[in-house]
């Protein structure tokens, strides 16, 4: 995982929770992590990762992804063992 995803998954982990991180940015480390992003109905987005589907709301207009969605990233993420 590059320095980038690391900083990413950081600020994921980090408290209190961040509404300031980039969904491109959170999009792009999960990719490093294996999983595989396809696009749903209207900002739907489904992550594929450690053989389960997610799907995840991708925010507009602003590109910074709400609390709540960190959130349940960052336990999802911790659930499987991966921290920063």
């Amino acid at each position: 995982m590059k320095r980038k995803h690391r900083k990413t998954l950081e600020l994921i982990f980090h408290r209190p929770v961040s509404g300031s991180i980039k969904w491109d940015e959170i999009e792009a480390m999960l990719v490093a992590l294996g999983a595989d992003v396809s696009e749903r109905e209207g900002s739907r987005v489904a992550v594929v990762l450690f053989d389960e589907v997610r799907v995840f709301h991708r925010p507009n207009p602003m590109p910074e992804t709400d609390k709540g969605a960190v959130s349940s990233i960052r336990k999802w993420l911790e659930s499987h063992g991966v921290t920063p």
